[in-house]
């Protein structure tokens, strides 16, 4: 069994911010890509960032300069700063992890999703 477990969401004030944490778990043999998504209410999830094995990193226009993310390979673990977060930054975050538990081919995985709400 292999998951993906997400914290750090809540409540925050505009201009604040919020550190979320994915940990993969369970029998991985090797992680390549990990990223986050949002989707909030009434529209479709979006790519938020991604950061691949060997480090390299994309973002959505509407969070440059604003979030960064990070991973942990030791850890198994994919982190997302978010700065000067705005209202419209309220969503559900997802993390996802492409994984495999063998040597065949990499499969998504998808965590539970965690609320961030910022506040005008």
């Amino acid at each position: 069994q292999v998951q993906l477990v997400e914290s750090g969401g809540g409540l925050v004030q505009a201009g604040g911010s919020l550190r979320l944490s994915c940990a993969a778990s369970g029998s991985i043999f090797s992680i390549n890509a990990m990223g986050w998504y949002r989707q909030a209410p009434g529209k479709q999830r979006e790519l938020v960032a991604v950061v691949t094995s060997a480090g390299s990193t994309n973002y959505a226009d509407s969070v440059k300069d604003r979030f960064t993310i990070s991973r942990d390979n030791a850890e198994n673990t994919v982190y997302l700063q978010m700065n000067s977060l705005k209202p419209e930054d309220t969503a559900v975050y997802y993390c996802n992890a492409d994984m495999r538990r063998d040597s065949s081919r990499y499969w998504r995985y998808w965590g539970q999703g965690t609320q961030v709400t910022v506040s005008s």
